[in-house]
């Protein structure tokens, strides 16, 4: 199985790349991942807030195939701890060859569109996060889950 992340936008911090990469590359030694970015929308400020949902919203779905199991990162999704993240992990790898997409949106969250074509929803904590933060923490979040699974000693109960 192969894990995608795809997201709005560039992150623009430093600090944040360098976690972002930290744990990408970390990541890699276990499964296939990828990232895809997609472009910040142009003119949003000519926009309102559903204009701007709606046209991120088609280009998530540009990038999602049929068979794809699609996952948002909404704050209205399930809550999982770290072994709960993994065990969640090990049951999508287990029963489907598909590939898992988690999908993070921009700062007015998802298009109808695009929850209705989502498998669920995960939310990382009752706490709002930046959209850049959310890639550092979610990508370490799988790490995590994934050295759990390996039974290695990241992740310390």
């Amino acid at each position: 199985m192969k894990i995608k992340l795809i997201y709005i936008g560039k992150t623009s911090k430093k600090f944040l790349i360098e976690g972002e990469n930290e744990y990408f590359d970390r990541i890699k030694h276990y499964i296939s991942l990828d990232r895809i970015e997609i472009q910040d929308i142009k003119n949003q400020k000519s926009l309102n807030f559903e204009q701007i949902k709606k046209s991120e919203g088609e280009k998530f779905l540009e990038k999602i195939s049929k068979d794809d199991l699609v996952y948002l990162l909404d704050d209205k999704g399930k809550q999982f701890s770290s072994k709960g993240l993994s065990e969640f992990l090990q049951a999508q790898f287990l029963s489907s060859n598909k590939s898992l997409v988690f999908l993070i949106g921009g700062a007015f969250g998802f298009s109808d569109e695009v929850y209705n074509r989502a498998t669920g929803k995960i939310s990382l904590s009752l706490l709002t996060f930046s959209h850049q933060m959310v890639r550092m923490i979610f990508l370490e979040q799988i790490y995590r889950a994934l050295t759990i699974l390996k039974g290695e000693k990241y992740h310390h109960e």
